[in-house]
């Protein structure tokens, strides 16, 4: 059985770590960047189909002590890297350093380099071409302290690049973070779900592939594995097969996006096709001032579900003065017209929501992209509607 780690954003270990143990793969020691298991190739070509959350399944290769460019080369040098791919295909190396003797990742990129295309010239007396774009074997090295670890990307493309989106509005949630925060809510996969907030729809189609049982990496054409020389076709179409059979053709349920933009609602329809799963989802041209729960049935019976949103939370200085009154319609909203309802609100901006005057119940903690975000729930109790005038404790 071979080693092989699901790194992931901080914040969604815990969630990567069932889902692995949900496919039958046996977990090892996890760190707040992801989960170690065990498995054969197979189980490696699952994870990367079916894991939500993580960000890249790779393959540990090399654990050791370096003081500088030679200790860096011998030590690369003692691994055999011509066993996974010919001279005739490509290869790139992410590097990342700190705290280490070599400051410097693109030094530590470059000695990698040379210790890996080496042996190949030794062998075959040509060697790999370096290529950014859809390499043949991604190797990625991280030093710390001195401490280098380096592995073998199996991913190719980050996992959350699932494939179906191609066109986004402004700050899009990452597939694999829109996942996590579904995961986090522990949703129970098969009661109504609405995004006031939806944009280009990501949560939402996630949620959809969720209650549908669709693998997430199920539209990509391509993985990293399929380059290396022991790819084995028939043991991915079997893993591929396998989670055809197992999607669901109809859930009982409707999800729901509301947003005011009608051009990002149109991006979130198209990307919602593409992924199979526009049948599931109605999206509603709103504004959150005005929205009210979704209706359904011959009878209009007005819905009650969960809410999970990502409102906008501002980068650059003085954004969150324009966002104010977002965030206080948003608190007012569901107050007053979501009763019944649990709400889920991610935000990176403590300010602001504060300005919702509401009182969460659960607390999360994650990163989007560099931002540190809050991840909160409110449990919008019956009979709990109030007046504008009235001011519940503020979020802090």
């Amino acid at each position: 059985m071979a080693r092989f780690f699901a790194s992931c954003p901080i914040g969604m270990v815990d969630l990567v770590e069932q889902e692995l143990k949900d496919m039958g793969l046996k977990t090892g020691d996890k760190t707040i960047g992801g989960v170690l298991f065990e498995s054969n190739w197979e189980g490696c070509y699952k994870a990367n189909l079916h894991s939500r959350y993580a960000s890249r399944i790779l393959k540990p290769l090399l654990d050791f002590n370096a003081y500088n460019g030679d200790d860096i080369y011998n030590h690369v040098r003692k691994h055999d890297f011509t066993k996974y791919i010919s001279p005739d295909q490509t290869l790139t190396i992410d590097a990342v350093v700190k705290d280490c003797s070599i400051p410097d990742q693109r030094f530590l990129a470059m000695k990698t380099k040379d210790a890996i295309v080496d042996q190949f010239r030794d062998k075959f007396g040509k060697r790999p071409d370096v290529a950014k774009d859809n390499p043949s074997m991604r190797i990625h090295i991280k030093g710390y302290k001195n401490k280098y670890h380096m592995a073998l990307d199996t991913s190719g493309n980050s996992l959350f690049m699932r494939g179906y989106r191609t066109m986004t509005g402004e700050a899009p949630l990452k597939e694999n973070l829109a996942a996590g925060l579904l995961g986090l809510t522990e949703w129970d996969r098969k009661s109504p779900l609405l995004d006031v907030f939806c944009g280009s729809g990501t949560i939402l189609i996630e949620a959809a592939m969720m209650a549908a049982n669709m693998a997430p990496g199920i539209h990509r054409e391509h993985f990293g594995f399929m380059n290396l020389a022991d790819y084995n076709e028939d043991t991915w179409l079997k893993v591929i097969n396998e989670a055809e059979a197992q999607e669901k053709e109809s859930i009982d349920f409707k999800l729901y996006g509301y947003d005011h933009d009608k051009k990002v609602l149109q991006f979130a329809k198209d990307n919602a096709r593409n992924a199979g799963v526009s049948k599931f989802i109605e999206f509603k041209p709103t504004s959150i001032a005005i929205a009210t729960p979704p209706v359904a049935g011959e009878e209009k019976a007005e819905v009650k579900g969960t809410i999970i949103c990502n409102p906008p939370y501002g980068a650059r200085i003085g954004d969150e003065d324009n966002l104010k009154d977002v965030y206080r319609d948003l608190g007012f909203t569901l107050k007053n017209r979501f009763q019944g309802w649990d709400a889920w609100i991610l935000s990176g901006s403590k300010d602001l929501l504060g300005e919702m005057k509401l009182k969460s119940t659960r607390k999360h903690y994650l990163m989007n992209g560099n931002i540190e975000c809050r991840f909160l729930k409110y449990e919008m109790y019956q009979g709990s509607k109030r007046t504008p005038k009235v001011a519940a404790a503020t979020e802090q």
